[in-house]
C-alpha cells in the first residue's frame, strides 16, 4: 500500500484547524462592529466581556492544537516505519471525522454532552491509533 495515503487524513485535520482559525477574526470583527465587544476586549486574549459565541472558535482552535498533535506525530511514525495499511487509514479517518463532528457541535449548538461524547470517542480512537503502531 502507498505509504503516502496517510497524508490525506493528516491534511484534512490541518484543513479543519485552518477553517476554525478563520472563524476567530470573522466572529471578532463582527462582534466589534455590532458593538457586542470592543477591540480592548481582545488586547490580552479575550476578556470576560466577550460573548460566548465569539470566544468559542478560539477555544475550539486551541483544542485542535492540543491532542491532534499526537495524531500528526503518529501519522508520521506510520509513514516513516512503512506501517500504513487499510486499518490504519480507517482509524485515521475515523479520528478526523470525530474531531470534525466535535468542532461542528462546539461551533454551532454547543450541547456539552454531545460535544463531550465526540471528544471522548476521538480520544479513544487516538489512543487506538498509537496502540496499533506499537502492537504491530
Amino acid at each position: 500500500m502507498p505509504q503516502e495515503l496517510i497524508f490525506p487524513p493528516m491534511g484534512a485535520m490541518a484543513l479543519l484547524t485552518f477553517l476554525v482559525l478563520g472563524l476567530i477574526p470573522a466572529r471578532r470583527f463582527r462582534a466589534v462592529t455590532a458593538g457586542r465587544a470592543t477591540r480592548d476586549d481582545f488586547k490580552f486574549g479575550e476578556s470576560a466581556a466577550v460573548p460566548g459565541d465569539v470566544s468559542i472558535p478560539n477555544r475550539n482552535y486551541m483544542n485542535l492544537l492540543e491532542l491532534p498533535l499526537l495524531f500528526y506525530v503518529a501519522g508520521l511514525m506510520y509513514f516513516v516505519a512503512g506501517k500504513v495499511d487499510q486499518p490504519v487509514l480507517m482509524v485515521a479517518w475515523t479520528y478526523v471525522g470525530l474531531r470534525a463532528i466535535h468542532s461542528i457541535i462546539h461551533l454551532t449548538y454547543n450541547h456539552v454532552m454531545h460535544r463531550l461524547t465526540f471528544f471522548a470517542l476521538s480520544n479513544f480512537v487516538l489512543m487506538a491509533f498509537w496502540l496499533m503502531f506499537f502492537l504491530r
